[in-house]
């Protein structure tokens, strides 16, 4: 018996000492100090596996590309604000479609949820001008009182929204996503009813460690000093990047859809629209002489005629009423403009860089106490930001030597004294630094209008009832399936 009992114990060592054995070599290694990683003996040093990055919700697929960006047809307003340029997009997400009604009022019950005790200013900022609708010659009162809430209108795309609305919508977006994916992942509980004012889960303020919310379970820690368990880190690939304002050559490339027209790396046909065919009426047979947008068609013809309209929509009409382009996105012209990210100015294509080509750079960094701990906004938890000179010299820098950058080579300081002009012009003028691109026709735009390559400019904090939104989300690493 004894034998037996000395038997089975050497088996059971040789097993532990195997599994032992084999969990330390099934670890990957370092290919520059041989050091095991997610190893407590080694240190800890934790390496996450990464397949793609998960697509969040309402987002499509764009594959990046080469394509030339500006002007597809005649400049019948004579401009010469949209040269063509052959520029590189990389690829990344888009909306599938313009930010609903319904999507913001979701995001209207949220503020006044969060903010209604603490700081209803909140709430009334984020609110659209419904008066945008009125007319001094005409009778728009029905779409004063109800286009935005009721339940008719749901679908249609939310107007009145200034540029900084829907960049604070984005904002605002972008945690809520992430807080549902921590709650998906086990990390988090839902404790929505114990968030009030700046106490509210925000993606930085979670990763800076000052917010710790209703925790269901933390991650395993393996730092051997430390608790055995730490929150979720940008590092371990589960949060997602920041949904934001896509830029003017993103959203011009993806409603081109070019993607439908190209074979064996040769674009057979320059599109005007973002659909194939150098006309607006589609060319099917069970669909012949339709629109394929909602535009004006001509002064006073807005719809068509009663029994036939076509377009239809004397106003905005609901999303997804007309055919997707290529790359799977609806209305990417008519029904309404769209704000997007870029600060305006007339000549930006010939100087924007090849490769992913914006202007409005303005690099910052947060804001830090004297301990060195992350400032956030006290009245509504927002991450306090400030210029990257105030606390960098940016002076040795090759790439740049400035933080703001909206005016490079276009009327900043630098650029006006190297080509030997006045730096400040005494000419009126409305183009400055809070003019926005906007692109892609609406209800109320003639057909030229519809051509991704046309674009127009509003101050940041105007809104009118033709321009709505969408939003983007780089990708990070590889390329996902589509």
């Amino acid at each position: 018996m004894k034998k037996n009992a000395g038997s089975k114990l050497a088996i059971v060592s040789a097993i532990v000492v195997l599994g032992i054995l084999f969990s330390s070599c099934s670890r990957e290694t370092s290919n520059t100090t041989g050091w095991t990683y997610n190893d407590p003996e080694s240190g800890g040093f934790e390496v996450r596996d990464f397949k793609k990055q998960e697509r969040g919700p309402g987002l499509v697929f764009i594959e990046g590309g080469t394509f030339v960006m500006g002007r597809t047809d005649q400049d019948v307003m004579f401009d010469w604000n949209n040269i063509p340029r052959r520029v590189t997009v990389s690829s990344f997400y888009m909306d599938e479609t313009e930010i609903r009604n319904l999507d913001y009022l979701e995001y209207l019950h949220w503020t006044n949820l969060i903010f209604r005790d603490t700081n209803p200013q909140k709430y009334r900022d984020a609110l659209p001008d419904t008066l945008v609708w009125r007319d001094p010659l005409a009778y728009n009162e029905p779409f004063v009182e109800n286009y935005l809430r009721h339940p008719a209108y749901r679908d249609y795309p939310v107007v009145g929204v200034s540029w900084l609305q829907a960049s604070d919508y984005a904002r605002w977006r972008t945690d809520r996503v992430n807080e549902m994916l921590l709650v998906r992942e086990g990390i988090l509980e839902w404790n929505l009813a114990d968030q009030e004012g700046a106490d509210h889960f925000r993606t930085q303020a979670y990763l800076a460690g000052e917010y710790e919310g209703l925790v269901r379970r933390n991650l395993e820690d393996l730092d051997p000093r430390g608790d055995g368990e730490r929150r979720v880190r940008w590092e371990d690939g589960i949060l997602l990047p920041r949904y934001r304002l896509p830029t003017e050559a993103e959203w011009e490339y993806a409603a081109l859809g070019l993607i439908g027209s190209t074979y064996d790396e040769r674009v057979l046909d320059r599109r005007i629209y973002p659909w194939e065919t150098r006309h607006v009426r589609s060319s099917a047979r069970r669909t012949m002489g339709q629109f394929r947008a909602n535009f004006q068609r001509g002064p006073g013809d807005l719809t068509g005629l009663a029994g036939y309209p076509n377009p239809g929509g004397d106003i905005t009409m609901p999303v997804k009423s007309f055919w997707p382009n290529d790359f799977g996105l609806y209305d990417m012209a008519g029904n309404v403009n769209e704000w997007v990210k870029d600060v305006y100015r007339p000549l930006s294509f010939e100087e924007v860089a090849d490769f992913r080509p914006f202007r409005g750079n303005v690099f910052q960094v947060p804001q830090r106490d004297a301990d060195g701990n992350i400032m956030f906004d006290p009245d509504d938890g927002s991450m306090m930001m400030q210029p990257l000179e105030d606390n960098n010299n940016n002076q040795g820098r090759i790439n740049f030597q400035e933080a703001d950058l909206i005016g490079y080579r276009d009327g900043d300081a630098q650029s006006a004294i190297a080509e030997g002009m006045d730096v400040y012009p005494e000419r009126i003028t409305l183009i400055d630094d809070a003019s926005r691109v906007f692109k892609g026709g609406s209800w109320r735009d003639r057909v030229y209008w519809l051509s991704p390559g046309t674009r127009r400019f509003l101050d940041q904090n105007e809104a009118t009832n033709d321009i709505g939104f969408r939003c983007a989300m780089d990708l990070i690493g590889t390329q996902p399936d589509r």
